[in-house]
Order: C-alpha cells, then structure tokens, then sequence
C-alpha cells in the first residue's frame, strides 16, 4: 500500500480505497432500467445514490485542488432532492465520471500536508466538537460514501438483486 505524506490519512487511505471498490461492486450487474426504479415512490433511485457519490468525489476534488467540475453537478450538489422531471446519468456515465475523478483524489490524498489538512474550511454546520477542516471534510466525505453503499447494498437486494460481494480487483489502484 502507498504511503501517504501526512500520517492522518492511514486509516483514511484504505477506506477510499475499499470505497472505490465497493461503488463498483454494489453497482455490478444493476441494469440501467432497474437503476431508475424508486420503492413506492418513497426512496430515491440507485441512479441517484450513485451521482450522488460521484458527486461527493468531485466535490472532495475541488477542495483537494482540481478543476475539473462535476458534469452532473446540478443534479447532484448538496444531495439535492431527487426530481422525477430531471434525466439523470446512465449508470454508465457514472462510472466513468467515477473513474475519471477517483484517481485525482488518491494521488492528492498521498500527498497532502498535515498544514493543509488543519487549514479552515467552512461547512457552517455550527457543531461544538467539530472543527471545520480540511481534513474533517474528507472524513466526512468518506463518511457519505459508507452510507451511500449502504444505501445501494439495500436497493440491490429489494431489486432482487443478489449481495454485493467483497471482491478486490488489485488493478484499481486508488
């Protein structure tokens, strides 16, 4: 495994990296229509779950230093409420926009200084015991993606769609 710049990141590195792999595990097989089906139009749909993580990727990407914006953006910023009149990505454009940022992440995560990560960053979530830094953003970031996962793992099965299974592909790198 690399080793990150800042010794912060050593539990911060493997989880993003099992992250990336979980995103296309728990994604694996879904078809494009049943990636748009929503449970009694009550929960929001794997399409949305999934630009909603790539989304939070960009968005740790910027504050990490690129430019590249998030094509789906104004879908997706904020976890904004999903909208039955708005077309949504393919899960297949997702997945690349996916691999396209990842990669930019892992590298900037290796090696981001430790006066980076305690530099300001404002979330205004006004919470006594959490100060707002860079590098309880990309906790928090990482945090998004768990629950996202979970999210995704629970609509794959009420899709009857079998688990998602924990397989590594050792090619993925970041």
């Amino acid at each position: 495994m690399d080793t990150p710049l800042s010794s912060q990141l050593n539990l911060i590195l493997p989880a993003y990296r099992m992250h990336t792999q979980s995103f296309l595990n728990v994604l694996d097989g879904i078809s494009e229509e049943d990636a748009l089906k929503r449970i009694e139009g009550r929960t929001n749909h794997i399409v949305w779950m999934a630009g909603n993580f790539v989304n939070m990727r960009y968005g740790l990407a910027n504050v990490l230093g690129s430019k590249e914006p998030d094509p789906y953006n104004d879908l997706f910023f904020r976890a904004k409420a999903l909208d039955e009149n708005n077309t949504y990505p393919t899960l297949k454009e997702l997945k690349e926009n996916f691999h396209k940022v990842s990669p930019f992440i892992y590298n900037a995560l290796l090696t981001i200084t430790d006066a980076r990560l305690s530099e300001e960053f404002p979330l205004h979530m006004n919470v006594s015991f959490f100060p707002e830094t860079v590098l309880n953003f990309v906790g928090m970031c990482i945090g998004r993606e768990d629950y996202l996962s979970g999210q995704m793992g629970l609509m794959r099965r009420i899709l009857n769609y079998p688990g998602m299974k924990y397989e590594v592909d050792e090619h993925i790198t970041y």
